[in-house]
């Protein structure tokens, strides 16, 4: 089946967790300060989806150790070198890997994320560049962020009976509702051979993903909420773009847009999404949708109203 270009408009919600906290700022969660917006870099994303598709058994080109490292593009080059010589029974350096056809269709066969979101690899003092297809901008909340902030005591055993205990800062988001803005090519997809089978892997992912993944003590507290993928007809010049300034938040009664706490705080207005829709549905070949159970099947009903059986649910 032939991949078509595309747009992805994804949300989750962060609740008394931090997102993505910034190492250079005692890992504060990320922020516009002018904005009041808390950030999620596409980097923390893909993190979870690549960890995702990792644990369920897949090989990945970006991993990190056991130590929560991770692990250099010249050392990952190395091992699947090494693999694919031993499956193929050859013995190729990495100058003559560079210049191999035969190897790079394999890397692309074998790693996933690559042929998704591609991947700068190193080889003899240059580096060959797969440009993915499918790109993230950076995520922001549709909602103004406060951030709490309490001192934390990590434990540390200095000996068989001493232990001893650090302070530190605990930094969390009280409530965002994050969203992304995603895109898929089908020029770059042939370069990285992307497949129907990997678009549906990344549909799978971004629904499933965080609640596997994100359980570390500081990411606890992520729930996905909303996904869309609108895929277009080849040659239409119609398109969605980034939808997330055409939703709106609807606080409840006794809520304010400041001080939303919980997915039941608001409503989500999709009024700007649908008039966007009926606007570009000649161009529109089919959407991929999946709706949290918490917000209800109104978007998905009005969704359908628009475009019939072109809208696949998940």
């Amino acid at each position: 089946m032939a991949i078509h270009d595309g747009d992805i408009l994804y949300l989750y919600d962060a609740k008394l967790t931090n997102p993505n906290g910034d190492p250079d700022d005692e890992n504060r969660p990320r922020m516009d300060e002018a904005t009041g917006r808390n950030l999620v870099s596409d980097v923390r994303l893909k993190r979870y989806l690549r960890d995702y598709w990792l644990n369920a058994g897949e090989d990945i080109w970006v991993r990190r150790t056991e130590q929560e490292e991770t692990t250099s593009a010249k050392q990952r080059m190395s091992v699947l070198l090494e693999d694919y010589n031993r499956e193929n029974g050859t013995n190729l350096n990495e100058r003559q890997a560079r210049q191999s056809r035969e190897f790079k269709d394999w890397l692309l066969g074998r790693l996933r994320d690559v042929r998704l979101f591609g991947a700068t690899m190193p080889m003899e003092n240059t580096s060959v560049t797969f440009t993915g297809p499918v790109q993230f901008s950076w995520g922001y909340s549709l909602n103004r962020v406060e951030i709490n902030n309490s001192a934390t005591i990590s434990s540390h055993f200095a000996g068989r009976e001493n232990e001893y205990g650090t302070f530190g800062k605990d930094w969390r988001v009280h409530y965002s509702l994050l969203a992304f803005y995603g895109i898929v090519s089908r020029n770059r997809a042939r370069h990285t051979r992307l497949t129907e089978d990997d678009l549906a892997a990344l549909d799978d992912a971004l629904v499933r993903a965080i609640p596997q993944e994100a359980t570390t003590r500081s990411k606890i507290g992520q729930t996905p909420r909303l996904y869309l993928r609108v895929e277009y007809e080849d040659g239409s010049p119609l398109r969605l773009g980034d939808l997330r300034e055409d939703l709106s938040l609807d606080p409840a009664d006794g809520k304010t847009p400041d001080t939303l706490r919980d997915i039941r705080d608001f409503t989500i207005g999709f009024d700007r999404v649908l008039e966007r829709v009926r606007t570009s549905e000649g161009g529109i070949l089919r959407a991929r949708l999946w709706t949290h159970p918490e917000l209800g099947d109104a978007f998905e009903r009005r969704l359908r109203g628009v475009l019939g059986d072109r809208l696949e649910t998940l």
